[in-house]
């Protein structure tokens, strides 16, 4: 009866211990009830124990005490990464234990013993996931014969046979080694039927709740759970029309005229149109819709209803925009006239004889004529833009003539300024040595390098 209380002890610690824990895997729990083998004779014929160990592992009808009823009860809870942690609880009755008969008066045969056991289990699975499941595991526990108990270390080395994804059958070889003198070290195999459980699937799509996006509402396995109510191949939550099936383009919504435009975003849905005019025609093709444009067949702004501007130099600047309406100019310059290719090695002519002091960005004086000169040519084109440009010779070191460039050619732009350009017109760059247009291992060459240059922006 002492025994048996220990048992039921036992089984108490497995069942709180599966009410304790929370369920947070897809069938996280694994039970399994069956029968088990007791072998205490795990070494072979007497030799070293390293040599002999096993050797007669299967040797069932001299060694093997089997209980073929319900014997062992185990849990385990699945942790992560393959690893999982059981409790295991068993019992048996012992008819031999030992070694065989070595003679007409030697028996291994006793007179049924009790025999109890609790185990834990860390266990590893090979291959989750699959019909057949191999595991390693390694623990301890607590185990009785007659009376007797003492700790032991077990190590294990078992697999799993399922028939679906919840029920299978489970078989496991433990090898047991007892801490005490006492107590032998032994085997103990067992096989049982399994049954994985503990996952939720809230609303019976047959996804786990885990693995569902949608977890309180049916859906579909190929949307992680999700529903697709209008069955247009786009799950609800992606579907900006739920109810009314449409094209993934579209993101679920019809397009009743064909124009690449959902209805519900169409303001002419019957009728292909423009996306820029939310799906309505544009004939003359000038962005104002065919029903508000007073010349729907020839191109017109929005802000004179559909109907052209004036231009009357036909330089393609509308008269309104054109600060040289009567001269035939260029859109880039606002209807004005380009700075010709001439009008720009000009300048640069000019720019290339600015002087300043030696090693600094002060102009001298007599630089002032041609910089009168340049100032000249930028005001007949009073909206193009231009960068001054610094450059130096190879003479010095690459920072300071750097900051030399940077320097002169802000030293310029400021003196234009000052007399009448437009800052918005100007900006100013120093690229020190690292454009030359000429060599810099002559004094000529040096000379021509140490510039600066007037350049339109681009």
């Amino acid at each position: 009866m002492k025994n048996l209380s220990r048992l039921l002890f036992a089984m108490l610690l497995v069942l709180g211990y599966s009410n304790v824990n929370a369920q947070d895997q897809n069938n996280p729990w694994q039970i399994t009830i069956g029968a088990n083998a007791v072998d205490a004779y795990p070494s072979g014929d007497g030799g070293l124990f390293s040599d002999t160990f096993g050797d007669e592992l299967y040797n069932v009808s001299d060694h093997w005490s089997i209980l073929p009823s319900l014997s062992t009860i185990s849990v385990s809870k699945y942790l992560n990464d393959g690893f999982s942690f059981g409790i295991a609880g068993s019992l048996n009755k012992i008819d031999k234990w030992g070694d065989i008969s070595k003679g007409p008066d030697v028996t291994n045969e006793v007179d049924d013993w009790s025999y109890y056991a609790i185990d834990g289990t860390i266990k590893y699975n090979f291959l989750e996931g699959k019909t057949l499941d191999p595991f390693v595991g390694v623990g301890g526990g607590y185990t009785w014969v007659d009376e007797i108990g003492a700790g032991t270390l077990n190590g294990t080395l078992g697999f799993n046979v399922w028939f679906s994804e919840n029920v299978g059958l489970t078989f496991q070889s433990s090898y047991k080694h007892a801490f005490e003198d006492y107590l032998a070290s032994h085997f103990q195999h067992t096989a049982g039927f399994s049954i994985k459980f503990g996952g939720t699937d809230t609303d019976g799509d047959g996804i786990y709740d885990k693995d569902d996006a949608c977890p309180d509402v049916a859906g579909l396995e190929a949307f992680n759970g999700c529903p697709d109510t209008d069955g247009d191949g786009i799950e609800d939550s992606k579907d900006d029309c739920p109810n009314e099936a449409g094209l993934a383009e579209l993101n679920g919504c019809p397009d009743t005229d064909g124009d690449g435009i959902a209805d519900n975003k169409d303001n002419c849905p019957t009728v292909a149109g423009l996306k820029a005019l939310n799906g309505c025609p544009d004939a003359d093709g000038d962005g104002v819709t065919d029903a508000d444009d007073k010349c729907p067949n020839e191109a017109g702004p929005a802000a004179n209803k559909g109907c052209p501007w004036p231009d009357a130099d036909g330089d393609g600047v509308l008269d309104k925009d054109d600060k040289c309406p009567d001269v035939k100019g260029t859109v880039a310059n606002n209807g004005c006239p380009e700075v010709s290719e001439e009008v720009q090695k000009t300048l640069n002519e000019y720019a290339k004889t600015i002087l300043f002091d030696t090693g600094k960005s002060s102009i001298k004086a007599q630089s002032q004529a041609v910089l009168n000169d340049i100032i000249g040519i930028l005001k007949e084109y009073p909206t193009a833009k231009f960068t001054v440009e610094g450059h130096t010779d190879s003479v010095g070191s690459e920072k300071l003539n750097q900051r030399l460039s940077d320097s002169r050619a802000n030293s310029v732009k400021e003196h234009l300024i000052e007399h009448g350009i437009d800052a918005f017109r100007l900006s100013a760059l120093g690229y020190g040595e690292a454009k030359p247009i000429d060599s810099n291992k002559t004094r000529k060459g040096r000379a021509n390098n140490r510039r600066v240059e007037i350049n339109l922006a681009k």
